[in-house]
């Protein structure tokens, strides 16, 4: 890849660089995240800089980190003057949160493995599954 006379790179390169699709680097834009520079034609510039910021992004996603929690997280990454307690406070608040949702969908799964194997799975239209989506509290 071949980069502009400032070490500018289109929305493609910047994509293939940081592993996050042009859509999502373009929303990431629109929400604030990243700032990409304009060309006189319109176009979006990229420097490497701007790559590492979407792979910061990319890692903090792929850690179910949610978008706000990005963006803080951002802040404290530009923040040389941060300390690492509050990197790990969060941390550990997001640990918490993800072990809330993960046993809701363990309570989930085992209500749905039940409901299946109460179900004859035959060919009659009495259904427990069925039964129980349509019960009114």
């Amino acid at each position: 890849m071949r980069l502009g006379p400032q070490g500018e790179m289109t929305i493609g390169e910047a994509s293939a660089r940081s592993g996050v699709s042009a859509k999502m680097i373009r929303h990431y834009e629109s929400i604030g995240l990243i700032e990409a520079e304009r060309r006189a034609n319109g176009y979006r510039t990229y420097t490497g800089q701007d790559v590492a910021v979407l792979r910061f992004i990319r890692h903090a996603r792929e850690l179910a980190f949610p978008l706000e929690d990005v963006r803080r997280l951002l802040e404290l990454w530009r923040d040389r003057s941060r300390t690492a307690g509050d990197v790990k406070r969060m941390a550990l608040a997001h640990v918490e949160a993800l072990e809330a949702k993960s046993a809701a969908l363990a309570a989930m799964a085992a209500s749905l493995r039940h409901l299946a194997q109460c179900c004859a799975g035959d060919d009659r239209p009495d259904c427990p599954i069925i039964a129980e989506l349509e019960r009114q509290d």
